[in-house]
């Protein structure tokens, strides 16, 4: 973590990358400030391009197999199908570009690689996500307007994880989308997030368009195929609904 290792230090991220020789490199970190992208374009490239191109650089060095966490602002979030893993890139911001081009850099320097596009994702006991917001919003509020029309795959980390997992010990490189089973909206998120807590909570659906004048354009639709899981042989993640029934338990402990 910072200071240790800064993203934006081009020839420390490689320093520190070649001094512990990996066989392999799970690359996570990433600029995903979706908004602030927008005002500080040449903070979020120096993250998710340029430090990407560096332990990149450093993998090809020690000819290190190479995991990249991507995302669905890759392509432009229309229309109501799931995206194949090949379809027509075209990024609506900042992030998604930014997103996009260390993608790019990690095809065009590695052979032995794994690009991994994943959405909406969840976990961990700390740190901001879409779950415990909305938990830590029904401790002082009894009605919430949200989003009705942003559709996509609601992700727990730990299930990507095993995913990237799996993959790092084989060779089937490739470009990959990795979400939990099944799609809904974010209202249908919060719905099923309060009924699985067993809270009370009156939700409102709302469009984008009502609920924010966001600096960043969102995607509308966030739905990712899995079907290059499925002829590469990986398992798919379990549904989202197991998956937050599951960190809903995490939480409680």
């Amino acid at each position: 973590d910072l200071p240790d290792f800064d993203l934006t230090d081009a020839e420390g991220v490689k320093r520190q990358v070649l001094s512990c020789r990996p066989d392999a490199i799970i690359h996570c970190a990433a600029y995903t400030a979706v908004d602030k992208a927008e005002d500080c374009p040449d903070d979020a490239y120096a993250v998710n391009v340029s430090g990407t191109r560096a332990i990149a650089e450093a993998a090809k060095e020690l000819q290190a197999k190479m995991i990249y966490v991507s995302t669905d602002y890759v392509f432009d979030g229309q229309g109501e199908t799931p995206f194949q893993v090949d379809d027509r890139k075209a990024p609506q911001n900042q992030y998604g570009k930014t997103k996009l081009e260390g993608e790019n850099a990690v095809a065009e320097l590695l052979s032995q690689y794994f690009i991994v596009r994943t959405s909406w994702v969840f976990g961990g006991k700390e740190g901001k996500n879409f779950v415990r917001t909305m938990l830590r919003l029904s401790e002082t509020r009894d009605t919430l307007d949200v989003v009705c029309d942003q559709v996509g795959s609601p992700t727990y980390s730990y299930d990507l994880a095993v995913l990237l997992c799996d993959m790092i010990v084989t060779d089937r490189y490739g470009v990959y989308h990795g979400t939990n089973e099944n799609f809904c909206s974010w209202y249908e998120f919060a719905c099923e997030i309060f009924k699985q807590a067993g809270k009370k909570m009156k939700v409102n659906p709302v469009t984008t368009q009502e609920y924010t004048s966001a600096k960043a354009k969102r995607p509308l639709n966030s739905r990712l195929s899995k079907q290059s899981l499925d002829e590469a042989g990986f398992h798919r993640l379990p549904t989202w609904q197991d998956a937050l029934g599951r960190y809903l338990k995490l939480l409680a402990e």
